[in-house]
C-alpha cells in the first residue's frame, strides 16, 4: 500500500464555527449577530442551512469536487471554556487517554522511519508518546548532515542480513538518503499551486514536499494561531480565514494525485457563543466546526444540527456540541488502516461516515 499521511491542522484560540461556516439560512443566526452575520448568498452555499464564509472562497473547488466534508457543532467533553484545559484534553483524545491521539495513531500505523512531524518549536500534546517525532521550523533542520548520514549507513549495513532488523535498517538508510540535502528553497510547487508567504502556507508547502518525495510519514501537525476573537472579530478573522483557505487550497492542488493518500483534518479546542458581544466579537463557547479534506472523503455537510433557537443552545448561548469530535476523527484514522479503538480507547460512539 502506498504511504498515507494524516495532516492535522489545529486552529488554536477557539475558532468561531459560525464565522467559518455561517448558518446564514437560519433566521436565528441573523438575529443573534445583527452586525457580524454574513448575508445569504455572499459565500459558497453548502445546503439550505450553511454557506462557507466569503473568506474561504478558495475552498470552493474542493467542495464542488466532493473532497471537502464539513461537520458543524462538534465538541469535546470540556465544559470549562478554558484554552489551557480544552486544548490538551482534545489533543489527548479523551479524559482517561495517555499521551496524544496522533501519537497513538502513528504507533498503530507503524513506520520504520520518522513517525510524525510537527512544524514549530515544540512537540504538541497530540504527539506525546510517539516513538520517533520531530518538531522543526523548516525542512532544512531534517538534513542529518554527511557525518550522521555516513554513520547511519554503516550501522544499517551491519543489519542488512538480519531476519528481524534487515528491513527496518534498509528503510532507515533510505529515509536518510531522501532527507539528505532537502532544502525548502529548492522546492517548486506543481499544477500552478501558489502558496502564500505566511508561515502556515510555508509549512504546508514543506509538508507537500515531503509527501511527494515518498517519505513514509504517518502524521504531520500544523498549528494556525490567533482565533481568540473577543474584540472586532471581522477585522482579524478575515485575514486568518483567507490564510487558512489559501494554504489548504494550494496544498491540495500541489499534491495532485497524491491527495488520494492524504487526509487533512481541521479542528479547534472549542467554538464561540452564538450571539455577538458588545465589542463586535464573540466569547468562548462550546460547539465548533471541523473540516476533513482529501482522498476517500465523502464530501458534504455531516452531523446533527439542532438549530440556533434558544431552546437548542447550551448554557450562556453556545452551540451544544451534538457531535463528539472523535466521531469525526475515527473514520479518518480507520481510512489509514488503524482501528479507531486503539487511538481513542475510551470512545464507544459511532463514527460519522465521512
Amino acid at each position: 500500500m502506498l504511504n498515507r499521511t494524516l495532516v492535522a491542522v489545529f486552529l488554536r484560540g477557539g475558532a468561531d464555527g459560525l464565522a467559518l461556516v455561517p448558518a446564514d439560512g437560519d433566521a436565528d443566526y441573523q438575529r443573534a449577530r445583527p452586525r457580524l452575520a454574513q448575508s445569504r448568498g455572499t459565500g459558497t452555499i453548502l445546503d439550505e442551512r450553511f454557506s462557507l464564509a466569503t473568506e474561504l472562497a478558495a475552498l470552493a473547488p474542493l467542495w464542488h469536487a466532493g473532497q471537502l466534508a464539513v461537520v458543524h457543532d462538534v465538541a469535546s467533553g470540556d465544559d470549562t471554556r478554558s484554552h489551557f484545559y480544552a486544548q490538551p484534553l482534545l489533543e489527548r483524545g479523551g479524559e482517561r487517554a495517555a499521551g496524544g491521539w496522533i501519537a497513538r495513531f502513528a504507533l498503530a500505523r507503524g513506520t520504520h522511519g520518522l513517525s510524525a512531524l510537527a512544524f514549530g518549536t515544540a512537540i504538541p500534546e497530540s504527539l506525546r508518546g510517539a516513538a520517533s517525532v520531530s518538531a522543526v521550523r523548516e525542512l532544512d533542520d531534517l538534513d542529518p548532515g554527511p557525518r550522521v548520514t555516513a554513520l547511519g549507513q554503516r550501522l544499517a549495513a551491519l543489519y542488512d542480513t538480519d531476519p528481524w532488523l534487515g528491513a527496518p535498517a534498509a528503510d532507515t538508510r533510505s529515509a536518510l538518503e531522501r532527507l539528505r540535502g532537502l532544502r525548502r528553497a529548492d522546492y517548486r510547487p506543481e499544477r500552478g499551486a501558489e502558496y502564500g508567504s505566511d508561515g502556515f502556507s510555508i509549512e504546508l508547502a514543506q509538508a507537500a514536499q515531503l509527501i511527494k518525495l515518498g517519505v513514509d510519514l504517518p502524521a504531520v501537525c500544523i498549528d494556525l494561531h490567533g482565533w481568540d476573537s473577543h474584540v472586532a472579530q471581522d477585522q482579524f478573522l478575515a485575514p486568518l480565514m483567507r490564510i487558512l483557505a489559501g494554504g489548504l487550497a494550494a496544498f491540495a492542488l500541489d499534491l495532485g494525485p497524491a491527495l488520494e493518500r492524504v487526509s487533512i483534518v481541521v479542528y479547534t479546542e472549542f467554538g464561540r457563543r452564538v450571539g455577538e458581544n458588545s465589542a463586535l466579537g464573540t466569547d468562548h463557547g462550546h460547539g465548533f466546526v471541523s473540516f476533513v479534506i482529501g482522498g476517500g472523503v465523502r464530501g458534504g455537510v455531516h452531523g446533527t444540527w439542532s438549530g440556533l433557537g434558544a431552546t437548542s443552545l447550551l448554557g450562556p448561548g453556545d452551540l451544544p456540541g451534538t457531535v463528539d469530535y472523535r466521531r469525526v476523527l475515527a473514520p479518518v484514522v480507520e481510512r489509514h488502516g488503524v482501528d479507531a479503538r486503539r487511538v481513542f480507547p475510551d470512545f464507544d460512539g459511532e463514527p460519522i461516515p465521512l
